[in-house]
């Protein structure tokens, strides 16, 4: 039977690699049974939301888990937001509970998440009339390894309110470990997960259970060839649609044993990736671009000091890698024999769309691929017309798949106006897109990431793939200026290598390569020495931003969802 597998070896990597822990699939279910019968004790049950404000250890998965096996709906929220973005997530959705743990490690950073969501819960009943009516705390800091100073009590840390708080091992003890499921429908909600939007206000993405399940599986089966005796890591957080598809449910749907890890890329030191692979002797590796690319400024050394034979799959998530970071993924970690999937898709799709598999399909170096079995991907222009063959335009899907979101959470016309409408029909991504005369799909970035220039379509991706072929520039953004002639104007950013000097030669360098690899049109106006980037905390560049930066205007909006809201303000100084 699937639990009594020695699997899961869930195996948790800390923040500390002192600290590790391995579980097997009997042994998690009886933990999520205890939780989930904790939770129907205190009221809890089907169509519930139970708001999840934790660090990537095992009590986060056990209760998402416990919400799935009650009929309840989780509604995780990345543990690096601030207090009012939880408190806005919390009130929309009308969480009755919000699970969270006291504190955490990220590297050498002490996290309190207590106070977080203590001020959450106030601000949520201040602000939206939203009352929670409990917050189960998990005790953490006191069973790890401090990575920095810390009180002899960690309780002085935070205040504790016995109306609302409860700790989690009261919660479970003397709790069965058989609990019955809730019966549900193929269409009943099982987790929502927000989004950011245009408008500014979050999305709530609801995912049902049947669907998406089965397109988790799926995927997850086919794209990274798993098989039996694997070991699969993904370093996604679950607070994202990546942690909840291919952290947890897929790889349980698959019966993997898998890895999930709650430190940085660059604690204790720059190789603890490389470190973590060699001691699970992990077979596939599933991480985001911008970790690649922020790696391979330490060098090869880091990497080759550790035995990474036992991988056999690269994955890449979450952004359109530039073929300079694939090759280094595909010759130094992967060490010239690794397939690499770079999938593309998005927390409203469930799950990839479109991606290589594994000896199946050829791979070329920064694209996305071919479709996922059953997925219909278009390109159209801007008046709705199909682009066949070689071409750009906007991507699109012709027809829906198992995976895909049911609405958006109490805002069903909203679900309509943003993915149907522009263009009737078609599912759209918001994203642009084109097709090679070999038949891969690139994807090209965001649609209002699109640059026209003088009448030319190109998108950011594609001059920062260029500017980054220099080996001076570590990565680089580009964002549109208004023109008076051109319309708009192309205004860089670029993070350099170390030891790289920012001066006139290499500016002039940078647009010339521009100029002869893409066109004379699309040789860059302003090309800005940058310390750092406006990145959300799952490293998504904050482009709205950039072109504020651009453009001299310092009403760039809310900044609360950077990772580092001083990065804005150093790049208006060193604006040119």
């Amino acid at each position: 039977m699937l639990f009594f597998k020695l699997l899961l070896y869930f195996s948790r990597e800390g923040n500390h690699p002192e600290d590790y822990s391995r579980i097997t699939y009997m042994k998690l279910m009886d933990l999520v049974c205890q939780f989930a019968n904790g939770l129907r004790e205190r009221g809890i049950g089907k169509g519930d939301r139970v708001s999840i404000y934790m660090p990537m250890i095992l009590e986060t998965v056990v209760c998402m888990l416990a919400c799935a096996r009650i009929g309840a709906v989780h509604s995780v929220v990345f543990a690096g937001f601030s207090s009012d973005s939880l408190s806005e997530r919390m009130s929309d959705c009308k969480a009755k509970a919000i699970v969270t743990a006291d504190g955490a490690w990220r590297g050498e950073k002490l996290l309190v998440l207590k106070n977080t969501c203590d001020e959450a819960i106030q601000k949520a009943r201040d602000k939206y009339n939203h009352y929670v009516d409990m917050c189960i705390v998990v005790p953490h800091l006191d069973r790890v390894t401090p990575c920095g100073k810390i009180p002899d009590d960690v309780k002085t840390l935070y205040k504790w309110n016995e109306d609302v708080d409860v700790w989690w091992h009261d919660i479970v003890e003397g709790m069965s470990t058989i609990c019955p499921p809730e019966w549900l429908t193929p269409d009943d909600p099982l987790f929502m997960l927000y989004t950011s939007g245009s408008t500014g206000k979050p999305k709530g993405v609801l995912h049902t259970t049947a669907g998406y399940m089965l397109y988790a599986a799926a995927t997850f089966r086919y794209v990274f060839d798993h098989r039996e005796k694997d070991i699969y890591w993904c370093t996604a957080d679950v607070g994202w649609i990546t942690g909840h598809t291919y952290v947890v449910y897929a790889p349980m749907a698959n019966a993997a044993t898998s890895v999930m890890f709650e430190g940085t890329p660059f604690f204790p030191d720059n190789d603890r990736f490389w470190a973590v692979c060699e001691k699970y002797k992990v077979t596939q590796f599933y991480t985001a671009p911008t970790a690649i690319r922020a790696l391979t400024k330490f060098g090869d050394e880091m990497v080759k000091r550790h035995n990474l034979d036992s991988l056999r799959v690269l994955g890449s998530v979450g952004e359109p890698i530039n073929p300079e970071a694939w090759l280094w993924y595909y010759n130094v970690v992967g060490q010239g024999r690794c397939s690499i999937v770079d999938t593309f898709w998005q927390t409203e799709t469930g799950g990839h769309v479109l991606t290589s598999l594994p000896a199946a399909t050829p791979m070329k170096p920064g694209a996305a691929g071919f479709p996922f079995f059953g997925v219909e991907p278009t390109i159209i222009d801007e008046n709705g017309r199909v682009i066949e063959g070689v071409g750009e335009g906007y991507l699109v899907f012709a027809r829906p798949w198992p995976g895909i979101m049911t609405s958006l959470y109490q805002d069903h016309n909203r679900y309509e106006d943003v993915y149907f409408r522009k263009f009737p029909g078609y599912y759209c991504t918001g994203d642009g897109a084109r097709r090679d005369e070999d038949g891969f799909l690139w994807v090209t970035g965001r649609i209002d990431d699109m640059l026209n220039v003088s009448g030319h379509l190109m998108s950011t991706a594609e001059v920062e793939g260029v500017l980054t072929e220099d080996s001076n520039v570590a990565e680089a953004a580009v964002v549109s200026k208004p023109h008076p002639v051109k319309g708009e104007s192309l205004y860089c950013f670029v993070i350099l290598n170390e030891g790289a000097k920012f001066d006139a030669d290499l500016i002039d360098s940078l647009k010339k390569r521009v100029r002869s690899r893409i066109g004379a049109f699309a040789a860059p106006d302003v090309i800005q020495h940058a310390p750092g980037l406006p990145k959300t905390r799952s490293g998504k560049i904050m482009r709205r931003i950039l072109r504020k930066i651009a453009q001299g205007d310092k009403n760039v909006g809310d900044t609360s969802t950077l990772a580092d809201p001083s990065i804005v303000d150093m790049l208006f100084l060193t604006r040119r």
